[in-house]
């Protein structure tokens, strides 16, 4: 027994010398900042953060290589922890919550094939593709409820998943579990900047709408009675509503589906209708406002493009300062549409609420009379965005059209001419390009070159062969001082503090045959012209975004500008470069177009100051993209006739302040909401499912 002691307390002893010989050689330091952090988190390792568990965060944290922040799944409690454990200030975070991208669950949509596997969404997609016709659809597993590590999703009654925003973290682990990609992470700033893209489910409405609104949900919360919402989910995307539900040409309905059986819901009655109702109401919508910024940003034009854009770069956190020509704001909406379209209480209703976004406006200042882009600049504006419409605009507001440069070295052709007919003398400097214009082009650059030009460069963008100019209509310009450049368009501008000194501009690669550079975007190359003006074909100035150029020099340095363009369709919906030919007419239509190029211009800026590129999102749906739809509808909901708008009769219409429409009333506008299908991509509302 001594013995059998002896022994099992030597091996005893000889382990103990062993442990300690190996923690001495194999001894890893951890930073007891480390630790902390780990213990201030929640410990769900959801992955949220981008990293496997939250030991790998809290180490990277303390090194600096995630922000305090990072993790999604503690909240603003935990992050404040963080902090004061690293002694730094926590920076505010726009909170993101999952969103359900599909509307119809496998018991209400067409049922590809049936499954009877593994009851798992990924298992599912395996085979097939999942279970409905729907590419985008969901399987309806409830893969994403198991996964997530919070309990904040369920699946509903209708047999989607139901996102409790309350307990949603945002961490993503249902975005990674879901095959089809339907679930995402978003919030209000990932609203305003996003387009749809074709691996979303959207109705035909929504993708038609200019501003692109979410109408199936709008419709959707005005069924339920729930008018402020609807409105909610309106201004997400357009902050003019009472505007667009008196004047908007309402695209939108020609999409509807209803089309395909009796008559489209009146979508812009109903629009106007929960517009209007707040506006009764006495109550605004407090809209939500991303973290501030204190980032000063400048919009030159105080109409329905300019007020929407500032409207924006507010809730996007900015700082955002609207300069307007005329006393009062809203540029056409206010002078050029009747009242009794456009009630002027109306408008000024709509204005209000963006201005009490945080947007500050200075009325009666003109651009190039009462400041310039550089003095914007200079003043500390981080960009400036200009939305100010063009020379038929100022003909419809009454101003006396005139040639000054309002923006540096920036002239259009149509007044320029104009002004040389009647003998005013509009000095072009040694070096001119001109920008499109045909035949009016080539009669601008021999005036260019009476004027004392020694070289004017014309850019087309279509080929020599489809304008059908000779080689030697092309030498005998050449000898003269006149360059053409094919299939080539402008795409930037740089300048010195108020003068334009030089243009970036494409064009296609040799080989290409007669491909215009709409009808080949991409292969071309990029080269840096020096100029004194650029005359632009075209009746209004183009959308351009005026940011610094970083200098090394001392303050004292000369100004260094350059322009960016804000993103709209990609090519070749769209033709690329400064000067686009698809600009909107000054018609009813161009308010709502404008709402969405508003928009558009502010999410531009805003990817600019971010440090990403302006470019519209990958797969982003265009007016002439194939979506998967649906040719005819089958088993419709009893027909109910459209709801037709009230009018005034004729004796009411003496006074031409008085609005014509009416509006819906609360009875017409519920049972016009209810006639809406409620369309996905290919799904809608159909009786046999009630």
């Amino acid at each position: 027994m001594l013995a059998a002691g002896l022994a099992i307390g030597g091996l005893g002893l000889l382990a103990g010398v062993g442990l300690a010989v190996a923690s001495r050689v194999f001894y890893v330091y951890v930073d007891p900042q480390i630790i902390e952090v780990e213990e201030a988190l929640p410990g769900a390792n959801c992955g949220g953060c981008g990293l496997p568990g939250c030991s790998s965060a809290a180490q990277a944290i303390v090194v600096g290589q995630l922000a305090p922040n990072a993790c999604v799944g503690g909240g603003p409690d935990v992050h404040t922890k963080v902090a004061e454990i690293l002694g730094v200030e926590v920076e505010l975070k726009e909170p993101e919550i999952a969103q359900i991208g599909c509307r119809y669950s496998v018991a209400k949509a067409d049922i590809k094939y049936l499954y009877d596997g593994v009851y798992d969404c990924r298992a599912a997609m395996l085979l097939n593709g999942g279970a409905k016709e729907c590419p985008i659809g969901c399987i309806g597993l409830g893969s994403c409820v198991k996964a997530c590590p919070f309990g904040a999703l369920s699946m509903g009654d209708d047999g989607l998943p139901v996102v409790h925003e309350d307990i949603c973290t945002g961490c993503g682990t249902c975005v990674r579990t879901c095959p089809k990609d339907i679930i995402t992470l978003t919030s209000v700033s990932n609203r305003i900047l996003g387009e749809y893209t074709t691996s979303e489910c959207t109705a035909p409405c929504q993708r038609t709408c200019p501003a692109g609104i979410n109408i199936p949900e709008q419709i959707r919360q005005t069924v339920l009675g729930n008018y402020l919402e609807a409105t909610r989910i309106i201004k997400e995307r357009n902050p003019l509503p009472l505007v667009c539900g008196r004047i908007c040409p309402h695209p939108c309905e020609f999409e509807c589906r209803r089309n395909l059986e009796d008559e489209p819901v009146a979508i812009n009655y109903l629009k106007r209708f929960v517009a209007d109702y707040e506006r009764a109401s006495g109550r605004r919508l407090q809209l939500f406002k991303a973290p501030e910024t204190g980032r000063r940003l400048a919009v030159v034009g105080g109409g329905a493009e300019g007020l929407t854009a500032a409207c924006f770069m507010a809730r996007l956190g900015h700082s955002p300062t609207v300069f307007e020509a005329m006393p009062k704001l809203g540029g056409l909406l206010r002078t050029v549409i009747p009242e009794s379209r456009l009630p002027r209480d109306v408008l000024d209703w709509e204005i209000e609420g963006i201005l009490e976004m945080g947007v500050e406006a200075q009325t009666g200042k003109s651009l190039g009379r009462d400041f310039t882009v550089a003095s914007l600049l200079k003043e500390g504006y981080e960009a400036v965005l200009l939305a100010t419409g063009g020379w038929d605009a100022m003909l419809m507001r009454g101003q006396e059209p005139n040639v000054e440069q309002s923006v540096p070295g920036l002239y259009l052709l149509l007044p320029v001419s104009l002004a040389w007919a009647l003998g005013i003398d509009v000095p072009v400097g040694k070096r001119v390009a001109i920008a499109g214009g045909g035949e009016m082009a080539l009669d601008a650059a021999k005036h260019c070159l009476q004027l004392g030009a020694e070289q004017v460069t014309i850019f087309h963008r279509r080929s020599q062969q489809e304008l059908g100019l000779p080689d030697s209509e092309l030498t005998k310009l050449s000898d003269q001082g006149i360059q053409l450049l094919f299939r080539s368009t402008l795409t930037q501008l740089k300048g010195i503090d108020e003068q334009l000194t030089q243009l970036v501009y494409r064009q296609l690669a040799s080989g290409n045959g007669g491909d215009s550079i709409r009808s080949a975007p991409g292969r071309f190359k990029e080269t840096f012209l020096a100029v004194d003006t650029v005359i632009a074909a075209g009746g209004r100035l183009p959308e351009m975004i005026f940011v610094k150029v970083p200098s090394l020099e001392g303050e004292e340095s000369p100004l260094l500008w350059q322009t960016i363009s804000p993103y709209h369709e990609p090519p070749p919906v769209r033709t690329e470069g400064v000067f686009d030919t698809s600009e909107p007419m000054s018609d009813y239509r161009a308010a709502v177009e404008a709402i969405g190029a508003g928009r558009r211009g502010a999410a531009s800026v805003h990817l600019y100051l971010a440090g990403k590129q302006v470019i519209p999102p990958e797969n982003m749906i265009t007016t002439v993209t194939k979506v998967l739809d649906v040719g005819q509808v089958e088993n419709l909901m009893p027909a109910e006739p459209r709801q037709k708008m009230p009018e005034r009769t004729t004796e009411e219409r003496v006074d031409p302040s008085l609005e014509v429409e009416l509006g819906l009333n609360e009875e017409m506008a519920r049972q016009e909401s209810a006639r809406c299908l409620n369309c996905g991509l290919i799904c809608y509302t159909r009786s046999k499912y009630h």
